[in-house]
């Protein structure tokens, strides 16, 4: 008779049950929340601030910053006056300011709805398409604006002044 034959079978442990979790593990979860906490705030901290670029303005250069000037220099033509030479002031600073941006684009040759959308094109922001005046005002003998279309058209030639590409 082989001896091994009257050894008793292996007692096998009962597989141990994952819940409940000892003890030691309810304080990790309950430690897993607060670092994630205390980690966010961290980051917050130590990250750089990401300023908008609505609210950050990058600094003009001083062509710009000299075509503002002249655009506020020039008087507006408020209570019926006529408009027609601030609209022809207007165009030629726009002319100037475009033909020392882009001296290839012969945009100086540029009129009427050509011109219009020359403009547009750099900068559709400004929406200046819609101000035909600016380019048939300057020919009519009596041109006047009311207040609301020339506070709206210094506006628009303002932000492309600002903004264009």
């Amino acid at each position: 008779m082989n001896p091994l034959d009257q050894l008793q079978p292996l007692i096998r442990p009962a597989p141990v049950a994952w819940w409940p979790p000892a003890p030691g593990w309810w304080l990790v979860a309950a430690l897993i929340p607060i670092l994630l906490w205390v980690l966010w705030l961290t980051r917050q901290r130590w990250q750089p601030r990401r300023v908008s670029k609505q609210t950050e303005e990058a600094p003009l250069d001083p062509l710009r910053q000299a075509a503002l000037e002249e655009l506020k220099r020039l008087p507006r033509p408020y209570d019926g006056a006529p408009a027609g030479p601030w609209l022809q002031a207007i165009n030629g600073l726009l002319k100037r300011l475009s033909r020392a941006r882009w001296p290839d684009s012969h945009s100086h040759t540029l009129s009427g709805r050509a011109w219009l959308a020359f403009l547009d094109n750099r900068c559709p922001a400004a929406g200046l398409t819609r101000w035909m005046i600016l380019v048939e005002g300057g020919y009519r003998s009596e041109c006047k604006l009311d207040d609301k279309a020339i506070d709206g058209l210094a506006a628009s030639v303002e932000t492309w002044v600002r903004k264009h590409v």
